[in-house]
């Protein structure tokens, strides 16, 4: 019995005295020369020594300046091409083909004959019309000198003109149909690959050739609803195919879809281009970039500037402290404007020159901290060494966007008309553009309304005949 309640007592004992040895070695009184020697030496003072020194750490931190830089608002999408105007050549009635008069990728103007079917039957009873019109006229002009003379009655004379109306309505209606069997471009443009040949019998509604109207381009594409307000007719935009690489094509807004898709939430846009040099093809898939807007002195800073918190946004920024030379930070709340990749744009709260911090902000739990700037840059950054002030960037060693946009302009216009007509010239006389000259084609009819001629922006019908069906 003795054994049992000596080995729980020693136990007992023993976890206890452990206890009190551990709290005695936590708890001691810091005693050692040991701390109170290195500290010194290694340059790093204890919070409790700066704190008696009367004199803050500077906490160190990398700052960039708020720079002015040209924002673009724009929006990028994908789109189609396709022709200003697009037809599928159709025979109107069944026919066998008689002759035809273009060649596959041919230039065509409007009016042009292009497929001719059989008409000997309807030019027979054109003839067969056109004898009963002429003995019509000369009955109905023999009663009205009879009818003069009062050698006939008035009846006679109705009846004589009554006939010659009949004839006349018949030799239209001959001319009519031998008409319906001449196919005709309903516009200027080039024709595809024919799928008839001469002697093949075509029923009604059967695909001849498709004619394209591609010396302006459309490029279809869709925004989301957010930007419908900015949207405007007349706006720019930048078009770039992967067909071409390294080229860009200047696109003009000509129409916005009223209606929104209520699937994807977007609108439709249909934008212009200028494509009489024929580079573009319907059908090639493009990147669109419409631009809404430019601010020439936007204020930007980098986007590890802003620090969101509760909703709002805000930047630290740095001013002079009460000691010489010295920086201490400053909590500022913000308006964001356009982001772009690794900025982004502030419309409020700061100015031009201010320093900002860009890391460090965690360290940053008060205003008015001491601060000290590290250069992170090998060649000379924001701070020195020492933790003085950034220097402003030098202008002359500053890029120059607007010299920039000069010089892609220039390999632009280099690569583009000349590059162009050196294409063009490659082509075939008759795959050619006729004319590489003239106002924009995209730019006729932009005004107030769309006008609707044929073979002008919005002019796209046209008029129902003999020609063909639209939009095959």
């Amino acid at each position: 019995m003795s054994k049992k309640i000596f080995f729980p007592a020693v136990a007992v004992i023993g976890i206890a005295s452990a206890s009190a040895f551990a709290w005695w070695y936590q708890n001691r009184p810091n005693t050692g020369p040991t701390v109170v020697a290195s500290a010194p030496a290694s340059g790093v003072a204890p919070a409790a020594s700066g704190a008696a020194s009367g004199r803050a750490r500077p906490v160190p931190v990398e700052a960039a300046r708020v720079e002015s830089s040209r924002i673009t608002d724009d929006a990028q999408a994908v789109g189609s091409l396709r022709s200003r105007q697009s037809v599928m050549l159709r025979p109107e009635v069944s026919g066998r083909v008689a002759t035809i008069n273009f060649r596959d990728g041919d230039r065509v103007k409007r009016g042009q004959l292009m497929v001719q079917l059989d008409d000997q039957l309807p030019q027979a009873q054109v003839q067969q019309a056109t004898a009963e019109l002429s003995i019509a006229q000369a009955n109905h002009k023999r009663n009205q000198e009879l009818v003069a003379q009062n050698f006939v009655s008035q009846r006679s004379l109705d009846e004589s003109g009554a006939n010659l109306q009949v004839a006349q309505a018949k030799l239209a209606l001959a001319r009519a149909s031998a008409e319906r069997l001449k196919i005709l471009a309903p516009f200027d443009g080039y024709t595809g690959i024919r799928s008839v040949n001469v002697g093949d019998y075509l029923k009604d509604g059967a695909d001849i050739v498709n004619v394209e109207d591609i010396e302006a381009i459309y490029v279809d594409f869709r925004l989301p609803e957010r930007v419908q307000s900015k949207l405007r007719k007349g706006q720019r935009t930048a078009v770039d195919v992967d067909a071409l690489p390294g080229r860009k094509f200047d696109g003009l807004v000509l129409a916005i879809d009223p209606l929104l898709d209520a699937n994807g939430r977007s609108v439709g846009v249909r934008a212009c281009i200028d494509n009489r040099q024929l580079q573009l093809r319907p059908g090639m898939f493009a990147k669109v970039n419409t631009v809404f807007g430019e601010r020439a002195n936007a204020l930007v800073v980098p986007e590890e500037a802003v620090v969101p918190q509760g909703g709002r946004q805000f930047v630290i920024k740095l001013v002079p402290g009460p000691e010489e030379q010295s920086q201490v930070s400053q909590r500022v709340e913000v308006k964001l404007g356009i982001r772009r990749p690794g900025r982004v744009e502030i419309t409020q709260g700061v100015a031009l020159g201010d320093l900002v911090v860009t890391a460090g902000q965690q360290r940053l739990q008060r205003d008015a901290s001491v601060v000290r700037v590290v250069d992170t840059s090998r060649s000379g950054g924001p701070g020195g060494p020492g933790g003085g002030p950034a220097r402003p960037t030098d202008a002359a060693s500053a890029p120059d966007p607007s010299g920039a946009a000069r010089g892609s302009a220039s390999a632009s216009a280099a690569s583009g008309p000349g590059a162009a007509s050196s294409a063009a010239r490659g082509l075939s006389p008759r795959l050619r553009p006729a004319v590489a000259s003239g106002p924009n084609p995209c730019l006729v009819g932009l005004g107030e309304g769309i006008d609707s001629q044929p073979g002008r922006p919005g002019g796209d019908r046209a008029p129902p005949s003999r020609t063909g069906r639209p939009g095959g």
